[in-house]
């Protein structure tokens, strides 16, 4: 292993240990590829088709972690992060118990599958700051390069939607995603590692200077997302991140640049309508993206020459103690005048400043309030749909607070409560879906997982008021950075939806993992001497020996085998709801080749997979009405209707079948008047009611 001298946080040389680069490279494109992967195959986490796979490899690749760790790391007195870890496997138990209750067990499965993704994540991250605790640059650079990774796709498709996307409707970015708030936190998520780089005393000043450039894309991507909600959750990381970490300068020279840089770009954008108005002609869109194209490029440039220029003259000539001073003067005095600013501009309006900030509360809290454009005027706007869902949640809430009405049970019951037409499956924030759907119970271990996971960070961190006097080492800044992107991830989760985006939450239990599993800030930590034996330079011989070490040693082989057969149980049992959907859809096309008694066999089979799924139930009233049967097809439309008697669906599809395939429309009328209670603003219901009281009145 091989040292510099470096200068650390308070401007002392001290030898600075250098990880092996192949090994420290390899962890984080490999970490990065994963987030990656995951946006891409998962895209917003809404179709099981996409998002098992992406579940599934997160299952595995924390088991091989853990089961890593367990072999690779020496024995330790106390192992952090199992407290937080045992109470997020909690919430994946209730979310499992929540099927016998739910109002949609199906959707309640998929939710365990989800959940128990989650906690493989975060489990595999406490796993790797146990065995690898100096590879956490590698983590904070892998959750850095994996957003500008996402974001420069994201911006990519408005410069060549001819190649990337045709068929998009909308002005707003949405890739890989398929959702633009997504979009907009995989790009804040990013921030507070660009800050970290851009503001760190090692490594190469080419490599540094990159975070200008990459957080200019990052500050532009979410601004054409025109996501409110992620420019919030950025602002607020960043400031989190200024308030904790000594490098305030610094870190407001990369700000200022980059927000320069992205904010320009930005508004040229929102001045061309084939940018940002929806429903844009292909061919509008193509010319329009190659001059976007071209000033991205100029502003990427340009960035990267500020980065260079700063870097290296802060390297010739620092800045002395009494100019640091006064440039934090100067910079506390430019945001107290830009929050003043805002204050004078409230209050010159027609309401004064009082009126115009109850104005803007109402329009934000009030269920009826006219909803903004979907354009760039949205960035200003106060007023939001989220207020009627979560009165929607808070409703159902009220009338299942114990236990709500089961996980994914919202999408369904809210259809009782809604005063308006769009269809959701989220109450968009974290707390109202966590009350909607498994009540006080649910909110009651979000908050113990909370609780714990915050006195554990505060520890490793150095939050606590008696370590508020430790140095700021590298580590601590890297674990501060860790902590910003939960904060980040915690602030957009708790008025959106994407704690069930897959890759957005992915991002944010790998940084809250590693913190738990760092342990306290004042516990000894093993140098890179050691790891750096056992995995990098000449390091693929001993990581063998290690391996076949830690084999020899029954303790840990024992455990490592039953961590295995575990997680592969655990993968076979999120499968099957994908494997039941695949059978189902097999049938039907059986069906459309003539051969009804195989298709009969594949729809049984399926719905013996997954019995909780309608899917199969649909797939086999409809093999059994083609065969002309049509008195087993309405035993499994009844027994749909049996399975989840809350869900107007099935309700609707019974008295279709009694309207038109059994010619009985009194039947039917029967059948769709609880279709109309569970959902009185139904097209469907309200059309099969209406048909079916004309043929009963028909003379």
């Amino acid at each position: 292993m091989s040292t510099h001298a470096a200068l650390d946080d308070h401007g002392r040389v001290g030898a600075l240990s250098v990880p092996t680069p192949a090994v420290h490279t390899l962890l984080t494109a490999g970490l990065a590829a994963m987030i990656c992967a995951v946006a891409f195959v998962a895209d917003g986490g809404l179709r099981v088709g996409r998002t098992t796979p992406a579940e599934l490899g997160l299952i595995l690749g924390g088991g091989v972690a853990v089961c890593g760790a367990l072999l690779l790391a020496p024995r330790r007195e106390r192992i952090s992060g199992l407290g937080p870890l045992l109470l997020l496997l909690a919430l994946a138990v209730l979310t499992a118990f929540s099927i016998t209750w739910a109002a949609n067990p199906s959707e309640a499965w998929l939710e365990t599958n989800r959940t128990l993704a989650y906690s493989a994540v975060f489990a595999a991250a406490v796993a790797l700051a146990h065995a690898v605790p100096g590879r956490w640059s590698a983590v904070v650079g892998a959750i850095t390069l994996s957003a500008v990774a996402i974001s420069a796709y994201a911006v990519l498709t408005k410069i060549f939607p001819g190649a990337l996307a045709p068929d998009e409707i909308y002005a707003r970015l949405r890739e890989p995603f398929g959702y633009w708030n997504s979009v907009g936190l995989a790009a804040a998520l990013g921030v507070p590692g660009c800050l970290w780089l851009g503001t760190r005393r090692s490594g190469h000043q080419a490599l540094n200077a990159l975070a200008y450039p990459a957080l200019g894309l990052l500050v532009l991507t979410m601004l054409l997302s025109f996501s409110r909600g992620a420019v919030l959750a950025a602002v607020l990381g960043a400031a989190f991140w200024i308030a904790v970490v000594p490098r305030r300068l610094r870190a407001a020279a990369v700000l200022i640049a980059a927000v320069a840089g992205g904010g320009l770009i930005a508004a040229w954008a929102f001045g061309q309508s084939a940018l940002t108005d929806d429903r844009v002609p292909v061919d509008l869109r193509i010319t329009a993206g190659l001059q976007l194209g071209l000033l991205v490029v100029v502003m990427l440039g340009l960035l990267l020459l500020v980065g260079l220029g700063v870097g290296f003259a802060r390297a010739l000539r620092a800045p002395s103690p009494l100019a640091r001073d006064r440039a934090g003067v100067a910079l506390l005095a430019a945001l107290a005048l830009a929050g003043f600013g805002a204050v004078v501009a409230l209050s010159l309006g027609d309401r004064g400043l009082t009126g115009s900030i109850s104005a803007r509360w109402q329009q934000l809290t009030d269920p009826s309030a006219a909803l903004p454009r979907n354009d760039n005027s949205r960035l200003t706007a106060a007023g939001s749909v989220r207020a009627r869902y979560w009165d929607e949640a808070l409703r159902i809430f009220a009338d299942n607070p114990a236990v709500g009405v089961g996980a994914g049970g919202y999408a369904i019951v809210r259809k009782r409560y809604r005063s308006a037409d769009p269809a959701v499956r989220h109450a968009h924030g974290y707390v109202v879906q966590t009350l909607a759907d498994l009540g006080l119970a649910g909110l009651a271990v979000s908050l113990a997982l909370l609780a714990a996971w915050l006195a554990g960070a505060a520890r490793a961190t150095g939050l606590r008021r008696r370590d508020r006097r430790r140095p700021y080492t590298p580590e601590r800044i890297g674990l501060l950075t860790l902590f910003a992107v939960v904060v980040v991830f915690g602030v957009s989760s708790s008025i959106d939806w994407t704690w069930f985006v897959p890759a957005n939450a992915a991002v944010a239990l790998l940084a809250a993992g590693w913190i738990a599993g760092r342990g306290p800030l004042a516990a000894p930590r093993r140098d890179d001497a050691e790891h750096l034996r056992t995995s990098g330079g000449g390091g693929a011989t001993r990581l063998a020996e290690r391996l076949r070490a830690g084999l020899r040693e029954r303790p840990r082989a024992v455990s490592a085998a039953a961590v295995a057969l575990l997680v592969l149980a655990t993968a076979w049992t999120v499968y099957q709801p994908q494997r039941a959907d695949t059978i189902a859809q097999d049938a039907l096309q059986t069906l459309a080749t003539g051969n009804a008694d195989a298709a009969r066999r594949q729809a049984e089979h399926a719905r013996s997979i997954n019995p909780l799924s309608l899917d199969p139930l649909y797939a086999l009233a409809t093999i059994e009405t083609a065969a002309g049967r049509n008195s087993a097809a309405r035993r499994a439309f009844e027994q749909a209707v049996r399975l989840q008697p809350s869900n107007p669906d099935p309700w609707i599809r019974l008295a279709e079948f009694e309207l038109n395939t059994l010619e009985r429309p009194k039947v039917a009328l029967t059948a769709i008047r609880p279709a109309l209670y569970l959902d009185p603003r139904s097209s469907d219901a309200v059309a099969v009611f209406l048909a079916a009281q004309r043929k009963t009145s028909a003379p």
